[in-house]
């Protein structure tokens, strides 16, 4: 490939629609519920339960139908807590994240749920100071921040990590 058909080809990588998904804060007893989104153990890192949005569906009714397939929990979606942007500059990827304050209505972690899509291994509550211990590796950076606060936030584009 030469140089000018890979710059054209960068070119149009970076073209691809921006993806919309939304993610749940679900803090019970002061622990802040998290989930490993990477089969077969590829990566450690930890983040909110959620997902893509589909068209024509409502972004609480997304995120409760995203939260029950990864964790097996009924979710009441509250407001919305942080606008997070992540991106790939080598093949173009972005994405938006709507963080929604949630809570759980039925439902308890159970080692035995399997997310239907085979994507979430591992689902836990976190403490805060497990978070903040540096051992758990979690996104977006302004999770903390977020999870424990008030208000809403906007966390610009980061680089994204695996």
């Amino acid at each position: 490939m030469t140089l000018p058909d890979m710059a054209f080809s960068l070119r149009a990588m970076s073209k691809r629609p921006t993806r919309l998904a939304t993610r749940a804060l679900i803090l019970h007893e002061d622990r802040l519920l998290l989930v490993n989104a990477y089969p077969g153990g590829r990566s450690d890192l930890w983040c909110a339960p959620g997902g893509g949005v589909e068209s024509g569906t409502s972004l609480p009714t997304n995120l409760a139908r995203e939260v029950h397939e990864e964790t097996g929990l009924s979710v009441h979606v509250g407001p919305p807590a942080l606008i997070n942007e992540f991106h790939d500059p080598v093949s173009g990827f972005h994405q938006v994240d709507i963080f929604f304050r949630c809570t759980i209505t039925a439902g308890a972690i159970n080692a035995s749920w399997r997310d239907p899509e085979g994507v979430v291994t591992q689902r836990r509550f976190f403490s805060r100071a497990d978070l903040e211990s540096g051992r758990i590796r979690f996104k977006p950076d302004s999770l903390l921040a977020t999870a424990w606060g008030t208000g809403i936030l906007y966390d610009p584009l980061e680089v994204i990590v695996r």
